[in-house]
């Protein structure tokens, strides 16, 4: 594991520590996700094998041709190194590739309640750009919030919520909630006492882990 990969991975099991201290659900949760992106992360199973065991990837295909291929490709990697997989509002795909839960985009949140009692077994995220929509999606284990930082992707051009702002929407939410946006391993330190249960991210965990 890099000097990086260490400090991101050690920052996220903290968070998660302390969040699960307050919530003990959030102890179940993987302290770190790795958020896959067709563009930005073109070969996502290269940083998945690089995870360590307890991590999380959520792959979002976003309509690829490809999409059975990369996600069963992923499950062997997942199933080898111990990190779970979430596959992005696809329930099909994650039922045919045997993943271990769904991450559903702000959109769809309430798709939640019945994909829990369909199938109460899987890890169920949500997605929520702003404070305001942490009211919580019945059914979900946690939601991810974003962008902490400025951020890339489809968040660049949005303002972000900064820390504080990330800490004040996790003191009004009902679920442990993931920080999304912008993070790395030079900022994630400053997350500490927020509240998150964890680190979600894209450049910044496929930069650490490679």
């Amino acid at each position: 594991m890099s000097p990086d990969a260490d400090r991101l991975w050690r920052t996220a099991q903290a968070l998660n520590r302390a969040a699960a201290a307050v919530s003990p659900p959030a102890g179940r949760l993987p302290p770190l996700l790795f958020l896959t992106d067709p563009q930005r992360t073109p070969e996502p199973w290269i940083t998945a094998a690089a995870l360590p065991p307890g991590a999380g990837i959520v792959y979002r295909h976003f309509g690829a041709e490809d999409r059975q291929a990369v996600a069963e490709r992923l499950r062997r990697v997942t199933t080898a190194s111990g990190v779970r997989l979430l596959i992005g509002q696809d329930a099909r795909l994650a039922e045919a590739v045997a993943a271990d839960g769904v991450h559903l985009p702000e959109r769809d949140l309430g798709l939640a309640a019945l994909l829990r009692v369909t199938r109460p077994d899987w890890l169920l995220t949500g997605a929520v750009h702003g404070r305001d929509r942490l009211s919580g999606a019945q059914g979900l284990d946690a939601m991810i919030l974003s962008p902490v930082f400025q951020a890339g992707g489809a968040s660049a051009e949005k303002a972000p919520l900064t820390v504080e702002g990330f800490a004040d929407g996790v003191r009004a939410a009902r679920l442990p909630v993931y920080a999304l946006g912008g993070i790395d391993a030079d900022n994630a330190e400053a997350l500490i006492g927020s509240g998150a249960c964890g680190i979600a991210g894209v450049d910044g965990v496929r930069r650490a882990f490679g």
